[in-house]
């Protein structure tokens, strides 16, 4: 009699606090930074209730950015090509964009005429 391994679904095993993935944890840090920044300021000013909820707001689009991907729609022309991905990828590939100043190289094929 042989033995068999039943397969397991691995996808929730790299997950920290449940919600939390490596990538979504390390982009909501990253957006609490800002946020710190705020608190302090706020806290200084005597506002540390709204200094806390700016961190929050800030922390949560952090999250959002690292976690969740652009939906696949028809509606809009910008979800219609970028439907399905990352929303950090696109934002990078954005930038990378910017960063070559706006520069689109298109190969143009030349029409000859056999005669």
């Amino acid at each position: 009699m042989r033995t068999y391994e039943i397969p397991r679904n691995y996808k929730g095993e790299g997950r920290i606090l449940y919600i939390f993935s490596m990538k979504g944890l390390m982009y909501t840090a990253i957006g609490i930074v800002p946020g710190l920044l705020f608190y302090f300021i706020l806290n200084m000013l005597g506002a540390q209730m709204i200094g806390m909820i700016i961190t929050a707001i800030f922390g949560s689009i952090g999250f959002f950015i690292g976690t969740f991907k652009i939906p696949d729609t028809k509606k809009f022309k910008f979800t219609e090509k970028t439907g399905g991905e990352n929303i950090d990828d696109v934002i990078k590939r954005a930038i990378k964009f910017k960063q070559k100043k706006n520069r689109i190289y298109v190969y143009k094929k030349e029409e000859t005429k056999d005669e």
